[in-house]
């Protein structure tokens, strides 16, 4: 009978799981937290119905900054992982 090879849960693979975890977390609440563009699915739940005023804040800059960040260091971390797995550290 073959079984796959086992790969232990080693120092850098779990902090590497723990910070992908988190990550996944902030970026699912970044993601939520922007405002409904049009066209979409926020119009389907009423968010087409809000007016436009143009421009955007500082706030949804910042959080377009930040949502971007994350979704860098989600995907370090995934290719990090993957990185580990592989080379069976």
């Amino acid at each position: 009978m073959l079984s796959a090879p086992v790969v232990m849960m080693t120092t850098p693979i779990l902090i590497f799981s723990i910070v992908l975890a988190l990550t996944s977390i902030v970026l699912a609440l970044f993601v939520l937290m922007h405002k409904g563009r049009g066209g979409g699915l926020s119009d389907l739940f009423g968010g087409g119905m809000s007016t436009s005023m143009g421009g955007s804040s500082v706030a949804e800059r910042n959080l377009d900054r930040l949502t971007v960040i994350v979704s860098v260091i989600w995907l370090a971390c995934i290719v990090a992982l993957g990185l580990l797995y592989k080379l069976g550290a």
